[in-house]
């Protein structure tokens, strides 16, 4: 019975996008950036798939006879969140970028929240959440006002201390405000950011809640179900897609916890699609700059690629991408325009050929399409026969 492994590396981005002025990113270069800045890169593993084929890392160099196929995804969609490219790696493109906040909400935003949580809120600002926290946490806990806050992405974010508002009321106004946008302020996600802690030394909880907004098409996971194939999502996958086209899903508290799921999945899974996320390079260490953190969390992922190769059975497709890039090494602290890698293999693998620049993240979902033989009508290329069975 076919099964397919899809990974995102959230945030490592490999740089190129034509268009990265229009956003603000000219330049930015998540894995080219922090090897240089790293004085180069060790990871042997992902050399060894072809990942320094893809792009100029410093310290991962091309290799003659990878185990992957290997290659770039071009993104076409409006946007650079991970809704937007997640949406597009399942095959539904988004013409009209969601909605961003150069400086605040608007009033009509902030009195809908206030008027669901039945306080005011304080903050209201581009800010990144762990100094928002750090700055606001104190005047929160003293009045029981939650901490409104968005970024470069097209987010809302309301973080209170868990002692103060329990965790289901932040849910619940979060849930609530979700329903009652207005259509000119429905961003991609509104995020649930519970915090604990002393005075000095607040830190975000693991009980993150997200709330996305639907794919406004049919996408991979849509047809895969309705084909009778199980999805399963692992990380923050299903909140992307508010939930649809999942029949499982497994919540991880990190990278690490969200590695060791995959290699679970690899040994037990029986058929279909696992689909996971590995949020830590993103939400981490890119949103923070944190670029040794970004490093160790590379190295983590190259030490687990030898035990997913060996509990792979040759029927077995693994694709291995981003959705979008956050270069830890530039002034910004959002996400930025970038191609992003492709990875891909069957089983345990064989010599890998050069994929190239492909058009849109969605060839991936017309891959897994051709996979496991259903019909697939929307946007993107296979490269399933260019894959070495």
């Amino acid at each position: 019975m076919p099964r397919a492994f899809l990974i995102i590396l959230d945030g490592v981005g490999v740089g190129g996008a034509d268009d990265a002025v229009q956003y603000g990113d000219l330049g930015s270069d998540t894995l080219g950036n922090l090897a240089k800045k790293m004085g180069g890169l060790t990871l042997p593993n992902l050399q060894l798939l072809g990942l320094g084929n893809t792009s100029e890392i410093d310290g991962v160099s091309p290799i003659v006879d990878p185990v992957a196929c290997y290659g770039r995804l071009i993104e076409r969609s409006a946007g650079k969140d991970s809704v937007t490219g997640h949406w597009e790696i399942c095959g539904v493109h988004t013409e009209i970028p969601f909605p961003t906040y150069e400086t605040a909400f608007p009033k009509e935003v902030v009195d809908l929240v206030e008027r669901i949580g039945g306080k005011p809120v304080i903050g209201n600002e581009v800010a990144s959440g762990t100094e928002i926290i750090a700055r606001l946490g104190d005047e929160h806990c003293r009045t029981g006002h939650m901490i409104l806050y968005t970024s470069a992405d097209s987010v809302l974010q309301l973080a209170a201390h868990e002692g103060v508002v329990p965790v289901e009321e932040l849910y619940r106004v979060c849930h609530d405000v979700h329903e009652h946008l207005p259509r000119e302020h429905r961003v991609a996600r509104i995020i649930a950011r519970p915090f604990e802690g002393p005075s000095g030394a607040y830190t975000r909880t693991v009980r993150r809640k997200d709330y996305a907004v639907e794919p406004t098409g049919d996408t991979i996971l849509d047809h895969l179900q309705e084909n009778g194939f199980p999805v399963q999502s692992i990380g923050k996958v299903d909140t992307l897609f508010a939930g649809r086209g999942f029949t499982a899903t497994r919540k991880t508290k990190n990278n690490a916890d969200g590695i060791l799921a995959i290699l679970e999945s690899i040994r037990d899974f029986e058929n279909g699609l696992i689909f996971a996320n590995l949020i830590d390079f993103d939400q981490q260490w890119g949103h923070r700059n944190d670029c040794e953190g970004f490093t160790q969390g590379l190295e983590e992922l190259d030490s687990a690629i030898p035990s997913w190769l060996a509990a792979a059975s040759d029927k077995d497709l693994f694709i291995v991408t981003a959705d979008h890039g956050n270069d830890p090494t530039t002034p910004s602290t959002d996400h930025s325009r970038e191609h992003v890698p492709l990875l891909a293999w069957m089983g345990s693998g064989k010599n890998g050929v050069d994929l190239g620049i492909r058009n849109s993240f969605s060839d991936i979902a017309a891959t897994i399409a051709e996979h496991f033989q259903v019909e697939w009508n929307g946007h993107g290329q296979s490269f399933y026969r260019q894959l070495p069975a």
